[in-house]
């Protein structure tokens, strides 16, 4: 049986990027999909499983704010981060005197900074109602005998309830941080009265979908090699009384 599990998010500022806007960055008025699912796979995730989110319930105004920041125009590869795997490798194993690979990347050096201006979201509460499905890859270390499900499911709620992650969980960008916290009910009366109605929120990003589906395209998990190409996926969701139930949308998603 598939528990559904309920967590409140919240945040000082939020930007959930609308990806038709190019040079600046605009938030949607509400979070994505992915992006919340992002979210979770901060405190726990494995590749045996994925999060599918139900519900989301909006608690604050949406009020949004102007900001301007510094950001950097290039990521960094991957490639040179496992070159310094590999040397830090060596270096332990006696075999090389110093790692030579760095993989970062100086804003002080180039052309390497840039500045952009930002509409984001401030003072967000969201309610997010989820459960957990499984994707059929299983590790050789996991038994046969325990149901995985129950397992992942517990494994978060452990996590959550202890404030452990991977990486710290946000809302959209990497600089604006969130909380979570584990809860049993949403309590409708704290929604806003601003948010009571209906809400017709337009053409909004579900979230973008691997084709590999997180499969290697290769077959072999020692030596993965996942293919790029990946697809956006929208939906129209309509917020009725600071509710948006995500669930009955996840059939008609437009891609």
């Amino acid at each position: 049986m598939i528990m559904s599990i309920k967590v409140i998010v919240s945040g000082p500022r939020a930007c959930f990027t609308r990806p038709e806007m190019k040079a600046e960055r605009v938030s949607y008025d509400v979070p994505t999909p992915g992006a919340l699912e992002g979210l979770l796979k901060s405190v726990y995730w494995k590749p045996a499983m994925r999060y599918e989110i139900d519900k989301i319930v909006v608690y604050h105004p949406i009020v949004f704010t102007n900001v301007r920041r510094n950001e950097v125009k290039s990521k960094v590869k991957f490639s040179k981060m496992k070159a310094q795997m590999l040397e830090a490798q060596k270096v332990k194993e006696g075999g090389q005197n110093e790692i030579i690979t760095d993989p970062r990347i100086y804003t002080n050096i180039g052309d390497e900074r840039t500045q952009r201006a930002s509409m984001i979201l401030k003072n967000v509460r969201y309610g997010v109602e989820f459960h957990i499905e499984l994707t059929g890859i299983r590790g050789e270390r996991e038994s046969r005998e325990c149901d995985p499900l129950k397992k992942h499911e517990a494994e978060f709620i452990r996590r959550c309830r202890k404030g452990q992650y991977f990486r710290q969980p946000c809302l959209g960008c990497a600089e604006f941080p969130a909380d979570i916290v584990l809860t049993d009910h949403f309590d409708r009366e704290e929604i806003s009265p601003e948010n009571v109605g209906t809400r017709d929120l337009g053409f909004m990003l579900y979230k973008v979908c691997f084709k590999d589906g997180g499969h290697p395209v290769n077959d072999d998990w020692k030596r993965n090699i996942y293919s790029d190409e990946a697809e956006s996926r929208f939906y129209r969701p309509v917020m009725q009384d600071g509710v948006i139930d995500v669930a009955k949308y996840r059939g008609a998603l437009l891609c």
